[in-house]
């Protein structure tokens, strides 16, 4: 099998004629900017994973990059409060990622019970605290590794080493986009930067490289993406006046394709200049916020100096998905480099109180509003958000203060909201002192594997060829956590 064909059971498609050939008479039968559109049609000919019912027809993923505390945040312990103080390790023999462990340190926050389903949620996160009734919290998460990128790269896309498809990639791979102007997969990242490992967490990896996010800077409306728009030099070019160069470049496109059949990098270079053409037009509008009313920005706080960055994300994700984008991933934190003010991210190893107390404000508006916007809009039945991060942090206190918590592989907490969830509950659970998940430990793989069963594919079913093997975003691994369903 070609290593850029489809594996049979991953398409209720057959074509009656082979792709190739029908795409290229298409193409130089339309020619020009017409054949913009056919390649768009063209492209999501190919994209039926189905494989029962839908509950969700779009993701919108929440990422914290640095290792968000479990402990101030969802994972309630009252053992913890009680051995407060009290040496951890009291034998000296346990060694955590980056240090030895020092005392039992609770949480920094009072944890309360919220909403009818009574879900403890700390101080940290008020906002969030009043749509727990929504959420189901996955207590019991893992994973490999206590290393920044190998972990964001296990969370995004089920391994722990660079080069592997992201989730994102696999569910376009599967279900391509509602949208013919916009991308099917849009990364958001911090405005402060890329986060550990870059952009490879949003890559496509093997899968056709068409199939790779595009990001968008959401601080820029006038231009969205980089290069989008051409120099201001260029002013006086108007659409009319390029359509013949236009016109030339899809002739020459087309011939330098034909010879390179197989290159799928080629071809997704081609596709994002065709779909440049439409995102001139598309994507100013949607990035633009102004047309929002004065009630929906103050819910997201977009005026805030600190959280309206990460409000303006939240909405765009709404804005996008709404208009058809099949999956948009957020990220609430940049590198994990060492702190100014704060930490530019979770990974806060010597004060969690100055670290967390910023990004806990920060994720608290834009993901709460992000949920109440879903629901009044009529959208969060068949949209699943999903809020994570790479791992948890240590029960016991770091640093000669006592005021850090270290990297924790062993247990963190993810949420999920929205498109087929049941809400309210909680599934898994940590050890007293919240050091290890004890009860159904969870993995990427079973978090995936939900994703994709809510979105109608069996992710033993999506499957691409790929050097022998049958790959898929779980792997080998994975289950559906039905507890959590509707």
């Amino acid at each position: 099998m070609n290593q850029n064909s489809r594996s049979p059971q991953s398409s209720s498609i057959t074509p009656s004629m082979p792709q190739s050939s029908r795409r290229t008479f298409l193409q130089n039968a339309g020619g020009g900017l017409g054949g913009l559109a056919l390649t768009a049609m063209l492209a999501g000919e190919t994209q039926a994973a189905i494989h029962h019912a839908p509950k969700a027809r779009r993701v919108i993923q929440i990422f914290c990059p640095g290792g968000m505390s479990h402990l101030d945040t969802f994972d309630h312990k009252p053992e913890l409060v009680k051995r407060a103080g009290q040496p951890f390790d009291p034998d000296g023999k346990l060694q955590f990622f980056a240090s030895k462990p020092g005392n039992c340190q609770p949480s920094h926050w009072e944890f309360r019970q919220h909403g009818e389903s009574g879900m403890w949620v700390s101080d940290l996160l008020p906002k969030l605290a009043t749509c727990v009734d929504d959420i189901a919290f996955i207590h019991s998460m893992q994973s490999k590794t206590a290393l920044h990128g190998p972990a964001c790269f296990m969370m995004n896309t089920g391994f722990t080493l660079p080069g592997f498809p992201s989730m994102g990639s696999w569910v376009t791979y599967g279900l391509g986009s509602e949208a013919d102007d916009l991308p099917a997969f849009v990364v958001l990242p911090d405005p402060r930067g890329l986060p550990p490992g870059g952009i490879i967490n949003w890559g496509a990896g093997f899968l056709p490289a068409v199939h790779q996010a595009t990001m968008l800077d959401t601080s820029n409306s006038k231009q969205p993406i980089a290069d989008l728009f051409p120099p201001a030099e260029f002013a006086e070019q108007s659409p009319s006046s390029e359509h013949a160069g236009l016109d030339f470049l899809q002739k020459l496109n087309q011939l330098h394709r034909e010879t390179r059949s197989g290159n799928s990098e080629l071809d997704a270079r081609i596709k994002a200049y065709e779909m440049a053409a439409r995102l001139q037009l598309s994507a100013p509008e949607v990035t633009d916020i102004q047309s929002e009313s004065e009630s929906t920005r103050r819910l997201y706080e977009v005026d805030h100096p600190e959280n309206g960055p990460f409000g303006r994300q939240c909405l765009l994700a709404r804005r996008l998905t709404q208009r058809g984008v099949r999956f948009v991933q957020i990220y609430c934190g940049a590198e994990n480099t060492t702190a100014k003010k704060i930490r530019p991210n979770w990974d806060s190893h010597e004060d969690i109180v100055r670290d967390h107390g910023y990004w806990g404000s920060v994720l608290d508006s834009g993901a709460s509003a992000l949920l109440k916007d879903l629901k009044a809009h009529g959208m969060l039945d068949d949209t699943l958000v999903i809020c994570t991060t790479e791992f948890g942090r240590q029960p016991g206190a770091q640093g000669k203060e006592g005021k850090g918590r270290d990297h924790n592989a062993g247990a963190f907490t993810a949420w999920l909201a929205g498109g087929g969830i049941r809400g309210g509950v909680r599934y898994g659970a940590t050890d007293e002192l919240g050091s290890k998940a004890i009860q159904s430990p969870t993995y990427c793989y079973d978090l995936h594997a939900t994703a994709l069963h809510l979105l109608g594919i069996d992710h033993q079913r999506l499957t691409y060829y790929q050097n022998g093997i049958d790959r898929r975003l779980t792997d080998v691994h994975g289950h559906v956590i039905q507890e959590i369903l509707a």
